[in-house]
């Protein structure tokens, strides 16, 4: 029998959200991210969105490894973005994102795209359309543990 450690790397991951399914694949890869609040940046002229996240593999976790990695994800044809319960002058402060969700706008297919961040914290992104792109950057490492959530039924883990 192997080892966890003997396990194949996981590959690096490039995923492309053009609509609400694909959107909730890349938000399923970056539950329980950490970004850096100076990560996190606006191109109002190029209508881009873009954030750099300490990515958890929970691909690689039912393989016994606790692993991270960078990740960078941007948005395209991003009209005007809110950020909320977070101070944006502190560069050095940390988000954990739990989930992104669309909400369809009144003409489709624009809408926005809603960070939620555990503590309240949210970004609020105006998009003309869905247009996203997640691709992983450098090497992984070992993470200390598993990320966990509490529910209301008690207790529970992961996605």
């Amino acid at each position: 029998m192997d080892s966890p450690n003997s396990a194949p790397p996981t590959q690096p991951l490039r995923l492309l959200a053009l609509d609400v399914e694909d959107l909730a694949l890349i938000s399923a890869q970056l539950q329980d991210a950490v970004v850096r609040i100076g990560d996190l940046a606006y191109l109002a002229k190029k209508k881009r969105f873009t954030l750099i996240a300490s990515r958890f593999d929970w691909a690689a976790q039912p393989l016994g490894r606790l692993e991270r990695c960078l990740a960078a994800l941007h948005f395209e044809t991003v009209r005007t973005v809110h950020y909320g319960g977070f101070a944006r002058e502190r560069p050095n402060g940390l988000l954990v994102l739990l989930a992104l969700l669309f909400e369809p706008g009144p003409i489709a297919p624009e809408g926005r795209v809603r960070f939620i961040f555990a503590g309240g914290a949210t970004i609020l992104l105006d998009v003309d359309c869905i247009e996203a792109q997640l691709s992983d950057l450098g090497p992984r490492w070992r993470a200390s543990s598993c990320p966990t959530h509490k529910l209301d039924e008690g207790g529970g883990a992961g996605p």
